[in-house]
């Protein structure tokens, strides 16, 4: 394919694009920003909670985002945290409050809905093929920019 790279980073651009409009549409009808979004999914997917590192971790976002997010969220009382005694505050476990699993079930729905539009026209194998290759080329790119830092 000649114009490969090209192709390439649009289509990943563009597709970030969506995404980033599509959750700050979601989040504003929440009184909520986009970049909150991650972070309250994940913690809707662990019951046991998560702590900063944990979310930096999953959400893909530095440090400084996520305590960010967190401090904003705990202010609009979606989320709650325990400092555990005698332990540093980046072990912090944050949990959803009542209200936040409320407003998590309810960005979920609208999750399947941004998705069922999204994958509209695919078959169940063509998404799968999708998702696979994604995981493939992450997986690569990953290795390439690995050996590329150590100089290899």
């Amino acid at each position: 394919m000649k114009d490969r790279f090209e192709t390439f980073a649009g289509s990943i651009v563009e597709l970030n694009r969506y995404l980033q409009k599509i959750k700050d549409i979601e989040m504003k009808k929440f009184g909520l920003r986009a970049s909150h979004t991650m972070c309250l999914y994940y913690l809707g997917r662990y019951d046991g909670g998560l702590t900063a590192t944990q979310l930096t971790e999953l959400c893909k976002e530095d440090k400084a985002a996520i305590s960010r997010c967190l401090g904003q969220l705990i202010e609009k009382n979606l989320v709650s945290c325990q400092i555990p005694e005698n332990k540093r505050s980046y072990r912090t476990i944050n949990y959803l409050t009542e209200e936040g699993k409320r407003v998590v079930d309810k960005i979920n729905s609208r999750v399947e809905v941004a998705l069922s539009n999204g994958g509209n026209g695919l078959s169940d194998e063509q998404r799968r093929t999708f998702y696979d290759s994604m995981e493939i080329i992450i997986d690569n790119l990953t290795k390439y920019i690995s050996k590329e830092e150590a100089g290899i």
